[in-house]
C-alpha cells in the first residue's frame, strides 16, 4: 500500500519537475492551469486530508529521528497563494516542527551581511520543517528586477557589474549542495499563476471588505513588470534546478489542486528521506519492563494494571466482534439470494 502511494505521488509531481540542465521558458512548458487528468476536483478534498495525513506521520518520524531537516522554499507572485498553501497543507503537522518565515524588505542589519546571511540565519535544525514564504530567490527575482535594490547591498563596485547573476546562481547552487550534503534536503516549489487569475485575485481582495487588508497599490505597479518576471523565472529555474534541490513548478490557478501538488512534493520528499523511529536498545528496554512493573503494582483495586493495553484491547475485541457480526450478515444475505433464486425461502 506504501507503495502504491508513493508511486502516485511520484506520477503526480513528476510533470511539475524541471529537469536539472533544462532551459526553461516559462510560458511554453508550463501551463498555470495545468490539472493531472486522474485528479478530479470532487476528490480534490479527500486526496489532500489523505496527504496531509501522510505528512503528519513522516513529520513525527522526521523529529523522532533528529537526523534530517527540511527546508521548503516558497515562490510566487503577489496572489500566488503561498499563504494559502501553507495554510492547508501544513494544517496536520506539528506546530512545534515547523517555523515559517517571511522575508520582506531587509533590514540596516541585514544589508550589513552578505545576501545570504538572514535566510542562513533561519534555515530550520534537525528533525524540523523550515518554510521560507519567499526566499534567498528574491536575490535573483526582485533584485534583478528592480536593479537598484542590488545597490542598497553595499557590494564592491566589482560585485555588481557583469556576470552577477550567473555568479549568484552558482552560489546559491552551491549553498543549497553544501545544505544537503549535511542532511537537509531543499523543497522548491513555484507557484505559477497565470496573469488573468492574478486580475481576478486582485478584485477579490478589493470587492469583499474582509480582504481589503490583503490589498496593496504596490502589488498593482509590480504588475507593470509582469514580463520583466516571467524571464527572471525562467532563468532562475533554468539555472537553479539541480539535481540535490529541484524546481517544481506548481500551477496556481486552480487552488485546490496546487494544494494537492505542493503536498504531494512534500510528502514525496519525506518518503524519500524514510525517517525511521529510533531503535530501543535491549539494556533501554529491560529498564523499560521494570518501570512498567512498577506502575502495573500502582493501579488502584478494580482497575487494570495496565489500563492502555486493556483499553487496546478491548477495542481489537470489538472491531473483531463488528467484523464477524458483518460476515454474518452477509452470509445470510447469501443466502437469501441463493434462496430466492431457487424458487423458496430459506428454512
Amino acid at each position: 500500500m506504501a507503495d502504491k502511494r508513493a508511486e502516485r505521488i511520484a506520477e503526480l509531481i513528476r510533470p511539475l519537475r524541471v529537469k536539472p540542465g533544462s532551459r526553461v521558458d516559462l510560458a511554453r512548458d508550463f501551463d498555470p492551469g495545468y490539472k493531472a487528468g486522474f485528479v478530479k476536483k470532487k476528490d480534490g478534498r479527500q486526496l489532500l486530508e489523505t496527504g496531509i495525513g501522510l505528512l503528519a506521520d513522516y513529520q513525527r518520524r522526521l523529529a523522532a529521528q533528529d537526523t534530517y531537516g527540511v527546508l521548503v522554499c516558497l515562490q510566487a507572485l503577489d496572489a500566488g497563494g503561498k499563504d494559502g498553501t501553507i495554510r492547508h497543507v501544513m494544517s496536520g503537522v506539528n506546530p512545534q516542527g515547523v517555523q515559517v518565515s517571511g522575508f520582506k524588505v531587509p533590514s540596516a542589519e541585514e544589508l550589513d551581511h552578505d545576501y545570504l546571511w538572514r535566510y542562513a540565519c533561519r534555515l530550520p535544525a534537525r528533525g524540523d520543517i523550515g518554510i521560507f514564504n519567499r526566499s534567498h530567490y528574491e536575490e535573483v527575482l526582485v533584485v534583478r528586477v528592480h536593479p537598484e535594490n542590488l545597490d542598497r547591498q553595499k557590494l564592491p563596485a566589482g560585485a555588481k557589474g557583469k556576470g552577477v547573476w550567473e555568479r549568484r546562481y552558482r552560489e546559491i547552487n552551491d549553498w543549497e549542495r553544501y545544505l544537503a550534503g549535511n542532511g537537509f534536503k531543499v523543497v522548491k516549489l513555484f507557484l505559477n499563476l497565470s496573469k488573468e487569475e492574478q486580475r481576478t485575485r486582485f478584485f477579490k481582495r478589493l470587492d469583499l471588505p474582509e480582504k481589503n487588508w490583503k490589498f496593496s497599490a504596490a502589488d498593482v505597479r509590480e504588475r507593470q513588470r509582469w514580463d520583466d518576471y516571467q524571464l527572471a523565472f525562467s532563468q532562475m529555474l533554468s539555472a537553479t534546478s539541480t539535481d540535490w534541490a529541484p524546481w517544481y513548478v506548481i500551477p496556481a490557478d486552480r487552488k485546490w489542486f496546487a494544494r494537492i501538488c505542493a503536498a504531494a512534493v512534500l510528502a514525496h520528499t519525506l518518503i524519500g528521506i524514510d525517517p525511521r523511529y529510533p531503535e530501543v536498545t535491549a539494556e533501554r528496554r529491560r529498564d523499560l519492563l521494570v518501570v512498567k512493573g512498577e506502575l502495573e503494582a500502582q493501579a488502584p483495586k478494580g482497575a487494570p494494571a495496565d489500563p492502555f493495553a486493556a483499553k487496546k484491547a478491548k477495542k481489537a475485541e470489538k472491531a473483531a466482534a463488528k467484523a464477524e457480526a458483518k460476515a454474518g450478515k452477509a452470509e445470510a444475505e447469501a443466502e437469501v439470494g441463493l434462496a430466492a433464486g431457487n424458487g423458496h425461502r430459506p428454512e
